[in-house]
């Protein structure tokens, strides 16, 4: 996972500057680890220390972070992007999209995974390098909704 000091590397390596914005785009980044924050979150973030952020600033410095590989960028189906910071592959992770209410859960990866990464190696003969995992459902709070009738 990214840190204060890869960050600063991989802009210099860019040839780019840690900017105000950018600094301040990231460190919502770092408030907020694991959250999964849509440009207009983070918007709303950075302005309330600096109201004079544009919502374009936020948009290009976000499609930066992610271009660089500080960021990933995440499409959940429904129709925002969302960003968190880079985990490398190492720390790969399922997501459980709420189909109701659109809140976003991270589960790690357990053994019955790795099994089936495995027999799909075994079988065909392809190795799995990566992978992007989503399952859609209701999360607790809006089946508990929907079993109360609301």
């Amino acid at each position: 996972m990214f840190d204060v000091d890869d960050v600063l590397q991989t802009l210099a390596a860019h040839e780019l500057k840690l900017t105000p914005q950018r600094r301040r785009v990231v460190e919502v980044f770092f408030r907020h680890p694991g959250e999964h924050l849509s440009a207009d979150d983070v918007y709303a973030e950075v302005r309330r220390e600096h109201p004079d952020v544009g919502l374009a600033t936020i948009y290009r410095t976000l499609d930066l972070l992610s271009d660089l590989g500080i960021l990933d960028k995440l499409e959940f189906g429904d129709g925002r992007s969302r960003y968190e910071l880079d985990r490398g592959e190492r720390e790969r992770h399922l997501h459980l999209i709420c189909t109701r209410c659109g809140r976003v859960e991270e589960l790690q990866p357990d053994e019955l995974l790795a099994r089936l990464e495995g027999e799909i190696e075994r079988r065909t003969g392809f190795l799995v390098v990566d992978r992007e995992l989503k399952f859609y459902g209701l999360c607790a709070g809006c089946r508990a909704d929907r079993q109360a009738g609301r």
